[in-house]
């Protein structure tokens, strides 16, 4: 049996080649922006919960840093904010970004989050859509929502919320910045 051979389109649009054993899989490389606000009663994170029929029953362990993949040659802190408009609508405020790392993904992606302190109008989130056969097997094409809503959660609310291989982002952002401010 001959090598398999992988084939990509390389920085420059052209078609590259090369045989599978030469190839190193890069992981794919999501980037995000965990929007906070400090109130009376404590640090409030925004999470944003999927859309889509798979998602449209599901609550706890649903809910994500507003995040999405970077392009290739995007800086990431710009894919963080493009992610954060089209699932949102809303502009991130400039300038006051706090890096919170780079996360592994169950999937294998890595998620690179910045905090950024500001605030929302959870109710006026408007996101981008996405087309999918639905329901399955019928031919039809039906669009969705890339994300059906967004709200704000004090921390022990937001981990309950947030899909579990995202709960290390709130635990380090909380210990890093969720603190009180005197």
């Amino acid at each position: 049996m001959p090598p398999r051979v992988v084939r990509w389109r390389g920085g420059d649009g052209e078609a590259q080649t090369a045989p599978d054993s030469e190839v190193t899989p890069v992981p794919q490389v999501s980037a995000g922006i965990l929007l906070y606000r400090r109130t009376s009663l404590g640090t409030q994170v925004f999470l944003v919960h999927p859309g889509g029929p798979y998602w449209a029953r599901k609550d706890e362990g649903a809910w994500s840093v507003p995040k999405g993949l970077v392009d290739a040659g995007e800086d990431e802190l710009a894919g963080a904010r493009r992610e954060f408009e089209e699932e949102t609508g809303f502009r991130a405020p400039m300038g006051s970004e706090q890096t919170l790392g780079s996360f592994r993904l169950p999937s294998g992606k890595r998620l690179q989050v910045w905090a950024v302190e500001g605030n929302c109008d959870a109710a006026a989130l408007r996101s981008n859509l996405f087309n999918m056969e639905w329901p399955p097997g019928s031919g039809r094409t039906r669009q969705f929502p890339e994300v059906d809503r967004g709200a704000w959660f004090d921390q022990a609310a937001a981990v309950r919320r947030i899909a579990p291989g995202q709960r290390a982002v709130l635990e380090r952002f909380y210990a890093e910045y969720g603190r009180p401010q005197p």
